[in-house]
């Protein structure tokens, strides 16, 4: 038993960064690994956040939800902002089942959100200033 605790702590867990809001390597690999069309993506990215998160706050019947909570999802998995991606998908979920949107989900959405464009606008900055 001494020994298998030793053998235990030998290989103590790494730390884990924190995540970026936008995974960098995934997205590298769907642009194939050219910068300037990873900038270009990031771009747009930010363009589709505000957008359809604004009308998501401002939309009330399920058609108009579901479509803006999916443009939400599907553009953040494809650049690899995942938590945004999750939590568009957790709130994709409560409508299918028919459950009332809460509006502190929608909130931690946006709060996701606006951690994900003020990143994008750094890095865009930062390519400005090269």
């Amino acid at each position: 038993m001494a020994q298998r605790a030793f053998i235990e702590n030998a290989h103590p867990q790494p730390h884990h960064r924190p995540m970026r809001p936008v995974d960098l390597v995934h997205l590298a690999k769907q642009c194939l690994g050219d910068e300037n069309l990873e900038l270009e993506v990031l771009r747009l990215f930010d363009t589709t956040l505000a957008t359809y998160f604004g009308r998501l706050k401002l939309a009330t019947a399920f058609d108009d939800l579901a479509i803006n909570l999916h443009s939400i999802k599907g553009a953040s998995a494809g650049v690899g902002a995942w938590n945004v991606a999750e939590l568009a998908a957790s709130l994709e979920k409560d409508l299918q089942a028919g459950r009332p949107l809460k509006s502190e989900k929608i909130d931690d959405l946006g709060m996701a959100i606006e951690e994900v464009r003020d990143f994008v606008a750094r890095m865009l900055a930062n390519s400005e200033e090269a």
